[in-house]
């Protein structure tokens, strides 16, 4: 089958692990032949990510585990995830594949499954392989590999994030229904942000760690990757159990929770530059309310000061306490970004181990407080997405910028649940992550379900098979309008008319003086009027040329519109106005044009 058939537009529609499951026990379909769709589905889409795992078992290895599935269903047995394939990110443990970590020299091969592979399978479940992660699952982003750098589903040309980066585009591309991921500091939620997914983050101890290669032992929790709440909630109810050989395991009750969720104030709201999450940030807070949630706006300064805690201060030692002597023993060995962190722990002291301790039982008692005011938190999953070359250009900073809203959950034993939010213009996903107390698992995801009900997203776009081109949008407000004199510098460069919209209510427009042909000038004032504008999309080679051509006292830079959405757009520099006409209350260039023609 070829890879046009099998992923035509956005793919074929994925099946659920709980269509999949119910349709094997009820005979519908079997395990077997689950199993060979998979595989189908993997050898199409290794010609678009061959990056996204790191060993897999044989197909006749995988098919004939399907077929055991089919046998025990035969004799009776009750399996609550009957023929389901999933995929593992490579530092758990799979009996038959090696643990590398992603780390080649690394591996080892390991006597037993970790207990919650051991669960899946006992619940019927398949094992395709073992995924790509960033290196001993340290960053966010994807690109810490030796294997290559797994890429967003729908636009290969920005990261997947990470570190469950294979994790996320083995679910997202339709390959398996679920996978297994990792989460210490965003790992399983960031990667779900960026294609789509459901990301669940269980409280610490809920699911076993226990044949986890440890990257912060005392916060690592094994995460989930899946399409929707119902996947999540399913293997849910398999993972969660005590475990007498894991350490950290415990029992928690569930914990309850109403309808209060708060939200940060604006100003400690951070997006680092990028203009079209804070809209879809806002388009999730609206439909939250819309739900019957109460909206509480907090002030969440000191989760920052909490996540700082994790990498600027001493459990950077726990990573190195974790990886570091392999690393020391073996200096040919190891990402280089991530022997740059895993090192710098060796610098950390007792005193200052305490001191971090001190400082975060400080920040617990703040959030125990906050739970007085708030039932839960609803934060973006993270603030902005990059480019893969961005990212290789300038690893350690953008990485920190993706954690903004993840990085202090584990710390403060929070659980957590990132779902689907919508898309940027470039395809890539937008995700918020629904936050409470430990124990609070099962009701935040009836709270998604909520959420779901009254703000589904936009469908997704189609997978990236082929390579996307670039675009940027383009708001013009003058001259380049349709029929107006220079409207063919758009035309020649192919761009596609998008709509007509209006800016946000910030602004001024002035007819410049002496201007031939005749063109305004829209000035930010901070108050104003809503002005007319064209949306128009042009390839980034045909956008750079445009710019080429605008000249002074015009130039291009940042729009809001009126809905909140920041697109590029003509804008002034001060002297455009000098000599000009104020023409701000005809809301809009053709009008103004218009009125003129009319006397």
């Amino acid at each position: 089958m070829s890879r046009a058939t099998l992923f035509p537009d956005s793919g074929d529609p994925k099946r659920s692990a709980v269509e999949i499951a119910a349709a094997v026990r009820e005979g519908r379909t079997t395990a077997a032949a689950i199993a060979r769709d998979t595989l189908t589905r993997i050898l199409a889409y290794d010609e678009v990510q061959p990056q996204v795992w790191i060993a897999r078992f044989s197909d006749a290895g995988v098919l004939e585990a399907a077929s055991e599935v089919d046998r025990r269903m035969a004799a009776g047995e009750a399996l609550p995830l009957a023929g389901v394939t999933f995929a593992i990110k490579d530092n758990i443990d799979v009996r038959g594949l090696p643990t590398t970590a992603g780390c080649p020299e690394f591996a080892y091969w390991p006597e037993r499954s970790a207990a919650v592979v051991e669960r899946l399978l006992y619940a019927g479940a398949v094992v395709i392989g073992k995924t790509n992660l960033d290196q001993f699952a340290t960053g966010l982003n994807g690109t810490r590999s030796p294997h290559g750098s797994p890429c967003c589903v729908f636009n290969r040309s920005y990261i997947s994030g990470g570190s469950s980066s294979g994790s996320a585009v083995a679910v997202a591309a339709g390959l398996v229904p679920v996978a297994l991921g990792s989460d210490t500091a965003g790992s399983g939620r960031v990667p779900a942000a960026f294609n789509n997914l459901i990301g669940l983050k269980p409280s610490k101890g809920r699911w076993s760690t226990r044949g986890l290669v440890p990257a912060c032992r005392s916060l690592d929790c094994i995460s989930l990757l899946a399409n929707d709440v119902a996947d999540a909630r399913l293997v849910d109810g398999v993972l969660t159990a005590p475990d007498a050989e894991d350490d950290y395991s415990r029992i928690l009750p569930d914990r309850t929770l109403g309808t209060r969720i708060g939200v940060p104030l604006p100003g400690q709201r951070r997006w680092f530059g990028d203009g079209q999450s804070p809209a879809l940030y806002e388009a999730a807070i609206c439909g939250a309310r819309t739900a019957g949630f109460e909206i509480v706006q907090i002030d969440l300064d000191f989760l920052d000061h909490a996540a700082a805690l994790l990498y600027q201060g001493p459990w950077v030692a726990e990573r190195t306490a974790a990886i570091g002597p392999f690393l020391r023993d073996r200096p040919d060995a190891g990402h280089s970004v991530v022997r740059t962190i895993v090192q710098s722990g060796y610098g950390i002291s007792a005193v200052d181990a305490f001191r971090g301790h001190y400082a975060l039982q400080r920040y617990i008692g703040l959030a125990e407080r906050m739970w007085s005011a708030v039932d839960a938190l609803l934060l973006p999953t993270a603030p902005t997405i990059y480019r893969t070359c961005e990212m290789l250009a300038e690893p350690m900073a953008l990485n920190s910028n993706l954690g903004a809203y993840t990085n202090f959950v584990n710390l403060l034993d929070m659980s957590a649940l990132a779902v689907p939010a919508g898309f940027r213009a470039n395809g890539t996903g937008f995700g918020v992550t629904l936050i409470a107390a430990a124990g609070a698992d099962r009701a935040l995801l009836a709270m998604a379900d909520q959420l779901r009900d009254v703000a589904l997203p936009a469908p997704p776009p189609p997978l990236d098979l082929e390579g996307v081109m670039e675009t940027v949008q383009l708001a013009v407000v003058g001259a380049h309008l349709r029929g107006m004199p220079l409207h063919w510098q758009l035309t020649s460069r192919h761009a596609r008319f998008v709509g007509v919209a209006k800016t946000a209510q910030v602004y001024r427009l002035y007819a410049i003086a002496d201007s031939i042909p005749p063109k305004p000038a829209l000035v930010y004032s901070g108050s104003g009027a809503t002005i007319e504008v064209e949306i128009f999309e042009l390839e980034v080679s045909a956008f750079g040329s445009f710019v080429v051509d605008v000249p002074a006292p015009l130039a291009i830079g940042s729009i809001t519109l009126e809905d909140g959405s920041v697109v590029k757009g003509f804008v002034a520099e001060p002297r455009a106005t000098d000599g000009a006409e104020e023409i701000t209350s005809y809301g809009g260039w053709r009008a103004f044009v218009a009125s003129r023609a009319a006397v």
